[in-house]
């Protein structure tokens, strides 16, 4: 087991690595943030002036050598748009969508376990009828279209709460809302088809024969293995959370990483862009590994495997 966390960390780092290589040519392939932040007016002096005050002057080796030796350091540079330090930017808007990601994430997978063992359980029943369509119904409505009919009813009709902005607790409950939402139908989906399967199972069987409680067979030794597969998307969707929030934190107008990154992208604001991207990688390769671990927890087959 140990062997094996040591060969993932270190795929990890070449990947992080091949990541870095490649953020950096992509978003200078993508323009010149000058062309966006000069005037109409602005002389070959003032261009050159400003490419120089960026640092853009220096050739594409420089400018990686210094990204590179920076990430090293834990510097990501200052924002070409606002002149702030990357990461003052980055704390500053990481804890606001945490604060959005983690409820919504938590409440997403309470529901969606309950609900798609209760549906496995009571197959083709009224119950199991009612998950079916809510997960097709979430699976069928665009989040943005979401978003916007809560905000219509809840806030503009009812005005029951806030339409949009970061203050007390009512102004959590839309934007959470509907990232619970997005989140739900597919993790209930694939719960209730794991279920299905691991209930078919033989030992499921021999257990019911031997007498034991349904609750414990259920929630102990069925859930244990139909789990696997949701650990899976549930650690890609949390990692994804926090950057694949955009239309949210736009809508509800919140100040998060979402919304960071988009608007450094309109402006071609490099030094954002390559640490909000780099941000997300880390994330979703660290979830990778920690799901792997939770997979040797949860079935000791993978663990003498990988060991």
């Amino acid at each position: 087991m140990t062997r094996f966390i040591i060969i993932r960390l270190l795929q990890t780092v070449i990947a992080l690595i091949g990541i870095a290589v490649l953020i950096f040519v992509m978003v200078r392939l993508s323009g010149d943030p000058i062309d966006l932040l000069r005037s109409a007016t602005s002389t070959p002096e003032e261009i050159e002036n400003l490419q120089r005050q960026l640092g853009l002057d220096k050739s594409n080796l420089e400018q990686f050598w210094i990204f590179a030796t920076g990430l090293v350091q834990g510097d990501f540079g200052e924002s070409l748009l606002k002149r702030r330090p990357v990461a003052d930017m980055i704390k500053d808007a990481l804890p606001n969508s945490l604060r959005l990601t983690v409820p919504a994430f938590v409440i997403s997978m309470v529901l969606a376990l309950a609900l798609g063992v209760l549906a496995a359980t009571r197959r083709d029943t009224f119950l199991d009828n009612g998950v079916k369509f809510v997960a097709i119904l979430g699976q069928s409505i665009p989040g943005f279209w979401m978003a916007i009919m809560a905000m219509l009813l809840f806030a503009v009709i009812l005005e029951w709460l806030p339409t949009a902005g970061m203050g007390g607790p009512d102004h959590y409950v839309m934007p959470v809302g509907t990232m619970a939402f997005f989140m739900l139908p597919g993790m209930m989906r694939l719960v209730r088809s794991g279920m299905l399967d691991v209930l078919d199972s033989e030992y499921i069987k021999l257990a019911r024969i031997k007498g034991l409680p349904e609750r414990i067979i259920i929630w102990k030794h069925a859930l244990r293995n139909a789990i696997i597969a949701p650990l899976t998307t549930a650690g890609m969707i949390m990692a994804g959370l926090i950057m694949g929030a955009v239309i949210t934190e736009i809508i509800f107008n919140w100040p998060g990483m979402g919304r960071l990154m988009l608007e450094a992208v309109y402006a071609r604001d490099f030094p954002v862009v390559q640490a909000c991207t780099l941000l997300i990688a880390v994330m979703v390769l660290g979830m990778n590994l920690l799901v792997d671990i939770t997979y040797a927890y949860v079935d000791p087959q993978i663990r003498y495997e990988k060991s």
